[in-house]
């Protein structure tokens, strides 16, 4: 089998990261175990997924002021991260709720509802549904 397991996320800090993921969104924290940069600094390796998803992300602290001036940009402004759910409308009003930005309203496309909401670091992302 071959598949994408993990994609990197790049944030200021790991623990305000975790819990809007954690909180907010309602991934699971799969892994949060110390680590060590090539040069011997401190770091987490962190993993966390949607549950039962495959691919999960990796929250990545930025190391450097390149890094830091990704946090929030990873793919210049376009949406670059896509969150299906089952129950759309269900999950806007808990999101919503819970002070995640929306940044465009739902709406109805062939591929299904979608609204655009920023993450914790400023990513857009698509939340994703059924039509």
């Amino acid at each position: 089998m071959v598949r994408i397991d993990l994609v990197s996320l790049i944030v200021e800090e790991y623990d305000p990261a975790i819990a809007f993921f954690t909180d907010v969104l309602g991934f699971d924290l799969v892994e949060d175990s110390p680590s060590l940069t090539d040069d011997g600094r401190p770091k987490r390796w962190v993993v966390v997924r949607p549950p039962n998803a495959q691919t999960g992300l990796l929250l990545a602290r930025a190391d450097g002021e390149h890094q830091r001036a990704a946090v929030g940009d990873q793919v210049a402004g376009r949406v670059g991260f896509f969150l299906r759910v089952d129950d759309f409308d269900a999950a806007h009003r808990r999101m919503t709720e819970a002070g995640v930005t929306f940044v465009r309203e739902p709406r109805s496309e062939p591929y299904g509802r979608v609204a655009v909401f920023l993450d914790i670091a400023g990513n857009r992302w698509d939340l994703l549904g059924a039509t």
